[in-house]
């Protein structure tokens, strides 16, 4: 039951809180997350905060430990990097408005928050001792708390149950509404209680009813059964019946406690345990034609309006009964749809399929989801087109896999994913899993060691999922410090593609050389949205004409400081377009000691304040040890392009100043840069020889000691030496310093360009960017056996062979730190005839080319949206939309959108291969 809220709308005071440093607060908290995480029980209290409060709150503190919040407001999505931006303003007291449902408190002190929304956009959940915290810090309110549960058998889960049940009671005797709000963890018993004490009637007397879809049921007996546990589910009806204080009527009848109640049609008993083609159902339905409920009431007069009530009737056609909705359960109806019009598991889930379950694995559901699935298939299959309510099946899908519970949305291939493999363990025909150890390819032939790996496999798994929808690909993994190859044949129940884009993004982004040869120049490229850090180096390298000795060194500066080095796998959502992105030519295979050169303003009308400014510059040191003269010689040659040229100026050696103006295009004359450079000097004062029109910059080191670096000093080793350099007015007057001060964004706001348009794509295309070898990210490393080492390999995959039911989920879906995105790209895929033979390494001369007969969608954004199925019935080559419970025909034209998300495809063989096709798919 959910927790009365004590505390009332109005914010307090804001002078009575307590304020800390933003940094305290940010300890606190982080302290008291961890504190929780190590002490998780059922019954822990967490608050929902809202998510509006809240990012504003991070954003003044700083991110903590296990909190994190992603900012709607944020033009692109990522949540602005906290130590990147200024300090936030300190919020004001809490306030949850914006969550909680206006439509609050039907007879119920608990204040409920709005449906569908989402943690970490909408409102974050933070323990009982933070919340207590920030009310004290911040005030405000009201406290939403709301209670861990555990969910799942054999591995519990915790939740935060969010959302309780809402139940709604009709009362019988007046037909008045009633909604009471429990914990689906709550038993009948204590509903029963609830009810009875709300109405003000004696519990010997009530009896409560389940009366989904307003029919009734079965009676709710009093019982330690759970709601969950009972089917019942968010928005439930429950039919309230009182004992009458009057004379039985002829037509009346008794209850087990003597009770006057009416007499109602009842759902058969459920036998515990039987299959399709035995003498019951599962659903405790006959598999006659001609079976009739109680008080004679027939089949046809009682299937519209009753839950779990559909019989088998041979000769008419069946798959065009839709789904309801059960609460959010769109994701779900549409996998489901998608899985039972897949032609081999009609055919095994409609025969008698009792020999095969497994009720031993421990890897599986004792059976009972197979069990479920095949019961809600068979219901789906029945005669006629209405909508089944698959509540038994969500149960046992709560129960299994906790991570489906309650009436979020979800990702309904994350669904499929645990779907087909939860059905592939409840059917595995291995009873005992023997342990083998894989080897090493060593050189051997791929078919050799594929055809090794596949019986290795087939020892452990071997069931009606791994028969059709089963195949193995290569992978190839290649060291890159002793090109150590290692080979693995790996199997696959779906291949997840990546949708190559084609939108493109401006962004501008200045070059700097590190080597002095040239003035920093900005250049503007076009790159792909969502690449990566290293197609903009690609991009930048062919704009600057990068040598191919040379490489670019992708930078972020912030406050006149490298604020992070871009690694090349980085996405470049990271980039946001007021950023400053500096990339740095060096040449390939440089030292390991990097120089940052740091720059100061030394203000003299302020008694020689120093401030920072413009843009570091990098170089590496080609001399170990680092002595002041060869860091010195290293800050001349990168200052050498910004000289500038006085016509009255004389040199040392008595030429002419060869350097051009800062303004003109033509080059500086590198040849003189040194000797002209000479005339700098490291210290505090001016060196003798000196001549007026020369320079005497000050080289400090940035450590704490900011000791100024002298020529004989001698640096300690280090792959980073960043020293600051201290300009004055007669540096200025010698160097021009505004190629360094004027740093562009990525992307100035106000400057118009031309929105691109997402391009359409070909599903050959998503498979070849999935074939595609690329290197492991920083966080997949490889282990190396030949250098026991973790190494960012190349990875390399190929397909091997392919099953007869081919799976593709398309990745329309990106999720980071700061970023979740959908790509809405169209995707052509073939209808008819999809060939995939030249993809196939596999020397088993068979064709592999596939019908189309199944399409999960989705509409909408992340978080929300809405999922639907289309799927063809086969034997009538028709295609049918099913979206949740309404059912209608389309055409083979329409079923192509840009919401295509998991395709289903079925292998079309020649007729020479037809005779003994299941046997043929797995064998090598």
């Amino acid at each position: 039951m959910t927790i009365a809220d004590d505390s009332v709308f109005p914010m307090d005071n804001v002078a009575s809180c307590i304020q800390l440093p933003p940094e305290e607060e940010n300890r606190i908290v982080s302290e008291l997350v961890k504190e929780s995480e190590l002490n998780l029980k059922e019954g822990n209290l967490y608050y929902v905060v809202s998510n509006r409060w809240f990012s504003r709150w991070q954003s003044y503190v700083g991110p903590c430990v296990g909190m994190l919040s992603i900012d709607k407001q944020s033009s692109d999505g990522p949540l602005t990097n906290m130590t990147n931006t200024k300090i936030a303003d300190r919020p004001g007291p809490i306030d949850n408005s914006d969550i909680i449902s206006k439509g609050n408190n039907f007879d119920s002190n608990s204040l409920d928050i709005c449906r569908m929304l989402g943690e970490g956009t909408d409102y974050v959940l933070v323990p009982e001792k933070v919340w207590e915290r920030l009310l004290e810090w911040y005030k405000g309110g009201p406290a939403l708390p709301r209670k861990l549960i555990s969910q799942g058998i054999g591995h519990k889960q915790y939740s935060v149950e969010v959302y309780p049940l809402s139940l709604k009671v009709t009362d019988a005797r007046d037909n008045s509404p009633l909604i009471v709000k429990l914990s689906k963890k709550a038993t009948i018993g204590e509903l029963h209680e609830l009810v009875c004490k709300i109405k003000g009637v004696e519990q010997k007397k009530a009896c409560i009813w389940d009366y989904f879809n307003l029919s009734k049921h079965s009676p709710l007996t009093v019982s330690e059964q759970t709601l969950e546990e009972a089917n019942l589910v968010m928005d439930h009806d429950i039919l309230l019946e009182v004992l009458l204080d009057r004379d039985h009527s002829s037509h009346s009848g008794m209850d087990s406690m003597g009770n006057e109640l009416a007499l109602v049609p009842l759902e058969p008993p459920r036998s515990s345990m039987s299959i399709a083609g035995g003498p019951t159902m599962s659903n405790g339905h006959s598999t006659g034609s001609s079976f009739s409920l109680c008080q004679g009431i027939s089949v046809s007069s009682s299937l519209t309006n009753m839950d779990d009530k559909h019989d088998v009737y041979k000769g008419e056609r069946g798959g065009l009964a839709g789904l309801q909705n059960l609460g959010n359960t769109c994701f779900m109806n549409s996998s489901i749809q998608c899985l039972v019009h897949t032609p081999p598991l009609v055919e095994y889930f409609l025969q008698d399929y009792s020999d095969e379950i497994n009720m031993e694995n421990p890897l599986g559901m004792h059976g009972e989801l197979a069990l479920a699935f095949g019961d809600l298939l068979r219901k789906l299959w029945s005669s006629g087109q209405t909508a089944i309510p698959p509540r038994a099946f969500k149960s046992k899908l709560a129960r299994f896999a906790p991570q489906f519970s309650g009436y979020n949305q979800h990702d309904s291939q994350e669904l499929l994913a645990f779907l087909l493999d939860g059905l592939h363990e409840d059917l595995n025909r291995v009873k005992q899993k023997p342990y083998i150890e894989m080897k090493d390819s060593d050189g051997r032939p791929d078919e050799e060691v594929a055809s090794e790996c596949w019986k290795n496999h087939m020892a452990r798994n071997d069931s009606l999922i791994v028969d059709v929808c089963q195949g193995q690909y290569k992978s190839t993994l290649v060291c890159p410090e002793c090109e150590k190859i290692s080979i693995t044949f790996d199997p696959f129940m779906y291949l997840s593609l990546p949708l190559p884009s084609t939108v493109s993004r401006t962004m501008i982004v200045t070059v700097f050389y590190c080597d002095g040869s040239g003035l920093p120049m900005p250049y503007t490229v076009t790159v792909l949205k969502h690449g990566s850090c290293r197609d903009l180096c690609q991009a930048l390298g062919t704009a600057c004409c990068l040598k191919s000795d040379e490489m670019l060194l992708l930078t972020e500066v912030y406050d006149h400081k490298i604020y992070r080095y871009l690694e090349p796998l980085e996405s470049l959502n990271s980039i946001k377009d007021d950023d400053h992105i500096v990339a740095y030519r060096i040449k390939s295979g440089a030292s390991e000691t990097k120089l940052e050169v740091l720059h100061r303003w030394v203000d003299n009308m302020k008694g020689g304040e120093r401030k920072p400014f413009g843009t570091p510059l990098v170089t590496y040191l080609k001399e170990d040890p680092q002595f002041g003269a060869n860091i010195e010689d290293s800050v001349h040659q990168l200052l050498a392009p910004l000289r500038r040229a006085y016509s009255s100026t004389k040199s040392h050696d008595g030429k002419e100043n060869g350097f051009v103006s800062a303004g003109s295009d033509e080059q500086p004359n590198i040849s003189n840069t040194h000797s002209e450079s000479q005339s700098l000097t490291i210290g505090s004062n001016e060196q003798a020889g000196t001549s007026c029109g020369e320079s005497s910059f000050q080289l400090v080191l940035t450590n704490e000691s900011s000791e100024p670096i002298g020529k004989a000093s001698f640096t300690k080793p280090s792959k980073l030496i960043r020293v600051f350099l201290d300009w004055s007015d007669r540096e200025n007057e010698l160097y021009d310093s505004s190629y360094l001060r004027d740093l562009p964004e990525v992307h100035k706001p106000g400057f118009t360009v031309k929105k691109t348009k997402q391009e359409a794509i070909s599903l050959f295309s998503c498979l070849e960017a999935f074939l595609t070898e690329e290197p492991l990210g920083p966080d997949d490393m490889w282990y190396c056996p030949r250098c026991k080492e973790h190494r960012q390999a190349t990875k390399k995959l190929d397909l091997w062979k392919l099953p007869e039911i081919l799976v593709f989920h398309l990745k329309r879906f990106s999720y980071s730190r700061y970023l979740k995105n959908k790509l809405d790209t169209f995707v052509n895929f073939p209808i008819h005839n999809l060939d995939l033979t030249k993809y196939v390494k596999s020397t088993d001369g068979q064709s592999y080319v596939y019908d189309l007969y199944a399409i999960s969608n989705h509409y909408g954004g992340l978080g929300g949206g809405h999922y639907t199925a289309y799927c063809k019935l086969i034997e009538d080559n028709k295609w049918c939309h099913f979206d949740d419970s309404h059912v209608s025909g389309v055409t083979e034209a329409e079923i192509k959108s840009s919401a295509a998300y998991v395709l289903f495809y079925q292998r079309v063989r020649p007729k020479g291969q037809m005779d003994g096709e299941t046997s043929q798919v797995h064998t090598v």
